[in-house]
């Protein structure tokens, strides 16, 4: 499948979401608080894995990964915003995710407009920390609403999913040299918050053995992402396709201790 093909897959499916949402059929899906903080941080780190993804095509790196999460989490993140919307429990919740969907929209604009380019690169990055900082808000609302250390705990294992990616993202758009000065402090500010909330999160008084069991895998698989970041081999498309691999697998990690704390908390 090449680039085009995939930018043509990911518009159509755009397009699809959204005569989906207009017919009345995507209505809120959410089963509860917890599933709504859960989805609403998944918003976060998707907005982060995109642009991670389209920083690795223009570079070449793990291409076929890369095509596969745009075709398969823009569609996505259009259902999602309307979901978490039509789900809001206050005013305020809602009036957040208008504005994060509003901005969705030249974000993905960017993302399938065309092939990936230095330029819309650079306003990628941009765009994309505004995106991230709106679903952040909504899912600390989200978290506040629900008024429970279990829909706390969801958050902040979901904020490292967010943490995971906003750093490979930094990490790929430096490597592509479409970053902008102070990036690799705003990876070393990720990577210390990362630290200090895994740490929380392994000893927090909820943890089940289960749950003890994947954040040790979690702080295993962090070291390796840390390894990789540190871009030792002396081919940088090694090092490149090494963060982009770690990154997935921290990645999923952690998505599944969100799992396990959102079960946790609907017990």
């Amino acid at each position: 499948m090449n680039t085009r093909f995939s930018i043509g897959a990911a518009r159509l499916f755009c397009v699809l979401a959204l005569l989906f949402g207009l017919f009345g059929t995507a209505q809120a899906q959410i089963a509860n608080i917890n599933d709504a903080i859960n989805k609403a941080g998944s918003l976060r780190y998707t907005a982060n894995r995109l642009a991670k993804a389209y920083f690795q095509l223009g570079m070449g790196v793990d291409v076929e990964r890369s095509k596969r999460i745009l075709d398969t989490a823009i569609p996505m993140y259009d259902r999602r915003v309307v979901e978490l919307k039509n789900y809001s429990p206050t005013p305020e919740i809602k009036e957040t995710y208008v504005a994060l969907e509003k901005a969705w929209i030249g974000y993905k604009d960017l993302l399938v407009g065309s092939a990936p380019n230095q330029a819309n690169g650079r306003k990628l990055l941009l765009l994309s920390e505004e995106i991230v900082g709106i679903a952040n808000k909504a899912t600390g609302q989200l978290a506040a609403h629900s008024g429970s250390n279990q829909g706390k705990l969801v958050n902040i294992s979901g904020r490292q999913r967010m943490l995971s990616q906003r750093i490979a993202k930094y990490s790929q758009a430096m490597a592509w040299d479409v970053a902008p000065a102070g990036s690799q402090k705003e990876i070393d500010v990720s990577k210390a918050e990362f630290v200090k909330m895994l740490g929380e999160l392994m000893a927090a008084k909820e943890n089940t053995p289960q749950i003890k069991e994947e954040l040790e895998l979690g702080n295993q698989q962090w070291s390796f992402f840390d390894a990789a970041l540190a871009g030792r081999n002396a081919d940088k498309k090694v090092n490149m396709t090494n963060v982009a691999t770690t990154s997935e697998r921290i990645l999923e990690v952690m998505d599944n201790v969100v799992g396990m704390y959102e079960r946790l908390a609907t017990r």
